[in-house]
C-alpha cells in the first residue's frame, strides 16, 4: 500500500518510509520557504538545508504526537518548520557573536587597507605629539600600551578622575585637530 492524501498520517505514525517520501514530496516547498524566510538573512544555504532536513526528521520522530485531520497536517508541519528555523537562527547568531568576540579572530586585509591603516596611525601619532606631555603620556599608555586607567593614575600620581578628564579633553582636542587638518587639506 502506498501513501496518499487520506492515509499518509496514519502510515507516517507507523513509521512507513513511503509516508515520509510522500510528505517530503508534498511539503518540501512549504518547509523550504518557511526556513528560507527565517534563515535568509544569514546568507548561508548550508544552514537552510540542514534545518529543512532537521524539520523532516522531527516530523518523522514526532508523528505520533499529531492528533489532527490530514488537512491540518500542513499547519502542524509549518509550525515545526517555523520554530526549528527560529532555533537555528538563534544558534547561528549566538555562534557568530562567539566567533567575533574571540581574540584569535584574524582579519584579512588587502595591501591598500594596511597602507591606509598605517597612514592613519602615523597621522594619529602626529596629532598626539601636539598634546601636552602629560596628556600625550596618558594616551600612549591607554591606547597603545593598553594600560588601565587605575595603573595610569598610579604611575603618574593622578587621581582616576583626573586621568579620565584628561582622556576626555584630549579626545576633544584630537578631534578638533583632525577636523582642522581635514579642512586644511580641502582648501589646498
Amino acid at each position: 500500500m502506498k501513501s496518499n492524501d487520506t492515509n499518509f498520517v496514519r502510515r507516517l505514525q507507523r513509521q512507513h518510509e513511503d509516508a515520509l517520501e510522500f510528505i517530503v514530496e508534498r511539503y518540501l516547498p512549504l518547509i523550504k520557504g518557511i526556513t528560507h524566510n527565517v534563515l535568509g538573512p544569514l546568507n548561508n544555504s548550508g544552514i537552510i538545508d540542514e534545518c529543512v532536513n532537521d524539520v523532516f526528521l522531527s516530523i518523522w520522530n514526532h508523528a505520533h504526537k499529531f492528533k489532527g485531520k490530514p488537512e491540518d497536517f500542513r499547519k502542524w508541519a509549518a509550525a515545526i518548520a517555523k520554530f526549528k528555523a527560529i532555533d537555528y537562527y538563534r544558534k547561528a547568531r549566538r555562534d557568530l557573536a562567539d566567533v567575533t568576540d574571540a581574540a584569535d579572530v584574524q582579519v584579512v586585509m588587502s595591501a591598500e587597507d594596511e597602507l591606509l591603516l598605517q597612514e592613519e596611525r602615523t597621522e594619529l601619532l602626529e596629532l598626539i605629539d601636539r598634546l601636552e606631555p602629560v596628556e600625550r603620556e596618558i594616551f600612549m599608555m591607554k591606547y597603545f600600551l593598553g594600560a588601565s586607567t587605575e595603573s595610569i593614575s598610579a604611575k603618574l600620581g593622578l587621581t582616576r578622575a583626573a586621568v579620565d578628564n584628561r582622556i576626555y579633553r584630549g579626545k576633544k582636542k584630537l578631534q578638533q585637530q583632525a577636523v582642522n587638518l581635514q579642512m586644511g587639506e580641502r582648501s589646498l
